[in-house]
């Protein structure tokens, strides 16, 4: 009687469980040092260097088959990318062909729009006014006064709607940007050293980061070499 196959026999083994394995004596000699003392001597020492070292290659194995697993299926990735980008790119740019054509249009009907909401809210509050001066005025005995009265008050109200309508009545398709320019670079950071310590802080711990060794000698700032595992 012929045996049946055990089950996925034909999948190939896993390229992770395949470097791990290789590796399992090492690995498992290094988890048994990390219960939280600390080395003592020097026998001791040699041991850790020796497991660090398996370790270590044992993550550049891993490295190198993570990339080597990735690759293809990156290229194809940044081939679907790079086959889409110029089609996005163009529409982009007939995106912003069509916004610079209509900018200048829309700014100066912008700025009409804002000046004809501002003399509609002038009538609006000049005929609130007007309203309530001749209901204050109006003799309550004088019919023809009180219609006078009536009449500019509903002459108000007309003349708030038309200046909300005209508040509604926006050009589409743009927004508020806000800019900035600093005109002097001195006076802005007195400012900011004295309203915002923490910005002037972060941007000195990551400077002197960055830059610590090319201004070693700079005033306020401390440089020294020391040694460390690794």
């Amino acid at each position: 009687m012929t045996e049946l196959a055990p089950r996925n026999h034909n999948n190939p083994p896993d390229p992770i469980d395949k470097i791990i394995s290789t590796y399992d004596d090492s690995r498992s000699e290094a988890e048994n040092w990390l219960d939280g003392e600390p080395v003592e001597n020097e026998a001791q020492m040699k041991a850790v260097d020796d497991l660090r070292k398996a370790m270590r290659q044992m993550r550049l194995d891993l490295e190198r088959g993570q990339k080597s697993a990735a690759a293809p299926l990156y290229d194809v990735y940044k081939a679907e990318l790079a086959r889409w980008k110029p089609t996005i790119e163009d529409a982009k740019r007939i995106e912003g062909g069509l916004v610079a054509a209509v900018d200048v249009f829309k700014r100066k009907l912008a700025e009409e729009k804002r000046e004809a909401e501002r003399l509609a809210w002038e009538a609006a509050n000049k005929a609130r006014r007007d309203a309530e001066a001749k209901a204050a005025a109006a003799n309550a005995a004088d019919i023809e006064a009180q219609r006078e009265a009536a009449a500019a008050k509903e002459a108000a109200m007309e003349a708030e709607r038309t200046a909300q309508a005209a508040r509604k009545d926006q050009v589409k398709g743009m927004r508020s940007v806000t800019k900035y320019e600093i005109t002097d670079y001195r006076e802005f950071l007195h400012w900011v050293a004295k309203n915002d310590r923490d910005a002037i802080t972060a941007f000195l711990d990551e400077y002197a980061r960055k830059e610590h060794k090319a201004v070693a000698n700079a005033d306020g700032l401390r440089v020294w070499v020391e040694k460390e595992a690794f």
